[in-house]
C-alpha cells in the first residue's frame, strides 16, 4: 500500500458483488487510506452483497437510484452529513442494458429499453455531476471517473445499444469536464477498460471469444479488474491533477492493434481444412 488517498473521501457507485469492478475500486481505494460511502439501486442492493463490502471497508451504504436527481441529492447530503467535510473522489458504474439481456439486436431494439440505457448508462453520470456542482460537493482537485468500453470508438457485435451510452458518457466527461476544471479545479475522465467477466459483463453475447481474441490481440494481455481498481486509484490521487477530459484506455494495448501474430496465428488455423488424400482441395 502507498496510502495515495490517505485522508481523501468518495463515493462509489455500482458495487454488486465481488466480480465488480466498483467492489474492487472500493476496495483498493479503502486499502489506500481513503473513507468511502457505497451506493445502489435498492433493487440491486438487494440481489448482490454489498453490505458484506460496507463491514470490510468499515463504512455505510446509502441506497439511490442515479436516474433520480431527488435521490443523488439526498446522498450526497448525506455523505456530506456523514463525512462533516466535502468529498475529493466519485466513481461512477452504473450501466444496464436491457435490449443487451434480452438479446435484441441493434436493429431491431426495443426504444423504451433504449432509453433507459441511456439514460442509467449515461445520462446518470451528468445527474451525478451536476447535482454534486449544485451542492459544491467536491473540494478542488477533487476527481471524478466513470467506466467507459472501447464499443463507444468501435462496432463490436452484442454490446448493442451500450455502445451508443459508452458514446454519450465519454463526450459528458469532456463537456463537464471543461466546465468543472474551469471553475472548481475537478477532474473529470473514463477509463476504457478491457473485457472484463463482470456480472454485467457476463451478459454480453460472445464474451469469452472477445476475451479470449483481446488477450490474444494485446501486447500486455488484458487488464484485469485488480489492476483496473489500481489504475482507478491514481485518477482519485493527487499525482494527476493535470489530468481531465479524457478517455483513458486501460486496455494492455488493444486499442492501438490492427492484428498481432498470435491473433493472426489463430486466425489462419481456423482456415485450414482437413486434407483428403484422394481430392485436390484448392
Amino acid at each position: 500500500m502507498y496510502n495515495l488517498l490517505k485522508g481523501k473521501k468518495g463515493i462509489i457507485f455500482g458495487a454488486l458483488n465481488d466480480k465488480s469492478l466498483a467492489w474492487k475500486i472500493a476496495e483498493r481505494a479503502y486499502e489506500e487510506g481513503a473513507e468511502i460511502i457505497l451506493t445502489n439501486t435498492p433493487v440491486s442492493m438487494r440481489f448482490g452483497d454489498i453490505e458484506t463490502l460496507a463491514e470490510k471497508c468499515n463504512t455505510i451504504v446509502i441506497p439511490a437510484d442515479a436516474t433520480s436527481e431527488k435521490d443523488l441529492q439526498n446522498l450526497i447530503e448525506k455523505a456530506l452529513e456523514h463525512f462533516g467535510t466535502k468529498i475529493d473522489f466519485i466513481l461512477h458504474s452504473v450501466a444496464m442494458s436491457m435490449n443487451v439481456r434480452k438479446g435484441l439486436l441493434y436493429d431491431n431494439v426495443n426504444y423504451n429499453f433504449y432509453q433507459k440505457t441511456i439514460d442509467i448508462s449515461a445520462l446518470s453520470f451528468h445527474k451525478v455531476l451536476q447535482t454534486a456542482k449544485k451542492l459544491d460537493a467536491i473540494n478542488e482537485w477533487g476527481s471524478v471517473v466513470a467506466l467507459s468500453y472501447i464499443a463507444a470508438q468501435r462496432t463490436l457485435y452484442g454490446y448493442n445499444d451500450m455502445a451508443d451510452a459508452k458514446s454519450l458518457l465519454e463526450s459528458i466527461a469532456r463537456s463537464f469536464g471543461y466546465i468543472y476544471g474551469r471553475k472548481k479545479k475537478i477532474r473529470v475522465n473514463t477509463i476504457s477498460q478491457s473485457p472484463t467477466m463482470t456480472t454485467a459483463g457476463s451478459g454480453v453475447k460472445g464474451m469469452e471469444g472477445l476475451m479470449d481474441f483481446t488477450e490474444r490481440l494485446s501486447p500486455l494481455g488484458n487488464a484485469t479488474s485488480d489492476e483496473c481498481a489500481d489504475y482507478c486509484i491514481t485518477l482519485f490521487s493527487d499525482l494527476t491533477k493535470k489530468v481531465t477530459m479524457q478517455n483513458l484506455y486501460h486496455d494492455g494495448g488493444f486499442s492501438n492493434m490492427g492484428m498481432s501474430l498470435r491473433a493472426m496465428k489463430m486466425y489462419n488455423k481456423s482456415l485450414e481444412k482437413p486434407i483428403d488424400d484422394d481430392v485436390l482441395v484448392s
